[in-house]
């Protein structure tokens, strides 16, 4: 069963409404208790996890027709002061809130049959000769759904046991949720996929007809458990700084700090790059990882022909 064809057979079911914006709303809706929305208690088993319809309706100042016509996918275009207070009522915090206005924003696209961006799949020259200039610093370019599209030999060898993959099967996603040594490689791996996840969640979300996205997620379901749970959640976060400890088997803990950068000009291209300051152990870790580094690892993206 494909991606598309589940979420199909989920609003025949009634398992959720019939657009991305309306999912989102019932899976968060039902995270938000009567007593965190500021409701009184009331004696009696609620058959409802979270809140109402009728609550959340009344709690976001819209009629209880209005909300369940954007539940259900009846209604994709509320007012600015609509979706500020339904992400209100539900928590959102920034990173989700920024989703839901991307979500409305969608579907007013779609109404009128705004053409999406092409897709691209290479990298400039420019770039690569970033990738290759940054070493011993490990860095790679992803594309919207996270395929390495392009890297220096560290960023490819931090991901301890990817380059034994084909070239085009290397996803950060994919990794960390398939390859064996990705629970024991990173620190905080149930952070590190809720991340990824959030990351997919929120592409869906603006274009779910993508060809791309649905065959990873098709694939991503029938592997693996974990990614069908957080999947379901409709989480939308992620990281874009920080630092990251990695249980390396060839160097040993290393805790590099991390950026990840859009790329202007693409279509959903992010450039990742960990780091260390000089003379520190950690930094010694990432020299270490480039220079036993193979020499055939080539900066070039492997889709590019």
């Amino acid at each position: 069963m494909t991606w598309q064809t589940e979420v199909m057979a989920r609003e025949q079911r009634g398992v959720s409404g019939g657009t991305e914006l309306g999912r989102f709303l019932r899976a968060h809706r039902t995270r938000v208790t009567p007593e965190e929305a500021g409701l009184p208690l009331r004696p009696g088993l609620r058959r409802t996890p979270g809140l109402r319809r009728e609550e959340l309706a009344t709690l976001a100042g819209v009629s209880i027709d209005y909300y369940t016509r954007l539940e259900r996918g009846k209604e994709t275009n509320p007012s600015a002061s609509v979706v500020d207070a339904l992400a209100r009522v539900l928590k959102l915090d920034t990173a989700e809130h920024g989703h839901l206005r991307d979500l409305v924003a969608c579907g007013v696209r779609r109404a009128v049959a705004e053409p999406v961006g092409e897709l691209g799949r290479s990298v400039r020259p420019g770039v690569e000769l970033l990738l290759d200039n940054l070493r011993p610093c490990p860095a790679y370019v992803v594309s919207r759904t996270m395929d390495i599209i392009a890297c220096n030999p560290s960023g490819l060898r931090l991901f301890a046991g990817m380059g034994d993959w084909p070239a085009d099967k290397r996803n950060v996603v994919r990794y960390v949720f398939l390859h064996p040594q990705a629970r024991t490689l990173f620190d905080d791996w149930d952070e590190q996929i809720r991340a990824c996840v959030g990351r997919l969640r929120a592409l869906a979300g603006t274009e779910p007809d993508a060809p791309d996205l649905a065959e990873l997620v098709s694939e991503l379901h029938s592997k693996s458990p974990e990614f069908t749970d957080l999947w379901d959640r409709y989480d939308v976060r992620w990281h874009t700084h920080g630092s990251k400890t990695f249980r390396h088997p060839e160097v040993g803990d290393v805790t590099p700090g991390y950026q990840s950068m859009q790329i202007e000009g693409t279509v959903g291209q992010r450039f990742i790059a960990y780091y260390a300051e000089p003379g520190t152990p950690d930094h010694d870790k990432l020299v270490l990882l480039d220079m036993t580094s193979p020499k055939d690892i080539s900066v070039r993206s492997p889709f590019s022909g």
